[in-house]
């Protein structure tokens, strides 16, 4: 793994993982099951097109998750404070074939690694009544895990004024071993679309 240290959601941050496959969109990759997810063709034109034009195209971006962004670094304090761990925060994690890669909220320790949500106060609510992990980020966790290496994550919901979250994830080395098959797959696909496309565009 190779981290790459910039400021996330700047332009240099958006240039590392242009046209590639990253953590928090591994679900559009392959399931919980390990099975080859249903959005698997949209997500490799839409990689193949940034890495042909070189535009990045910007994903919708709503006031939750403005707010969410904002509330981030206060989150990781919080966390940090209370679990009495260090947090290093980083760029872009690339893996060592630098075909793809993830963005964690924080690396912990040696160890470690955390992964910040900051939803709206009533899912929070919903959150710290299940005590449990939503299966929505199951993919990005794992698939953080499974870039850096790191031996756990730390799945953190904040919301001003409600009791911090802090679920402790371990490796699934099962659905690693699919998500490893379905990267692989997918990776030399990506590059294969963009190879047919450029020999068809004119010299």
């Amino acid at each position: 793994m190779k981290i790459i240290q910039c400021e996330q959601r700047s332009e240099e941050w958006a240039e590392v993982r242009r046209g590639i496959p990253t953590a928090s969109a591994f679900d559009r990759i392959v399931t919980m099951k390990g099975e080859p997810s249903k959005q698997r063709a949209a997500y490799l034109y839409e990689l193949a097109a940034e890495r042909l034009s070189g535009v990045c195209e910007a994903g919708f971006v709503s006031d939750a998750m403005l707010r969410g962004i904002e509330r981030e670094q206060e989150a990781r304090e919080i966390y940090a404070m209370t679990s009495e761990v260090e947090v290093a925060t980083i760029g872009f994690c690339l893996a060592d074939d630098g075909r793809y890669g993830c963005s964690p909220d924080g690396l912990v320790g040696n160890d470690g690694v955390v992964e910040i949500k900051s939803p709206m106060g009533k899912t929070a609510i919903e959150y710290l009544l299940k005590g449990a992990v939503p299966s929505a980020y199951y993919q990005q966790i794992q698939g953080g895990l499974f870039v850096t290496g790191r031996q756990w994550c730390d799945f953190v919901s904040y919301y001003p004024g409600l009791p911090l979250l802090a679920l402790r994830v371990t490796p699934d080395i099962e659905f690693h071993e699919a998500l490893a098959r379905e990267l692989e797959a997918f990776c030399k696909e990506l590059d294969s679309i963009c190879e047919t496309i450029q020999v068809r565009v004119p010299a």
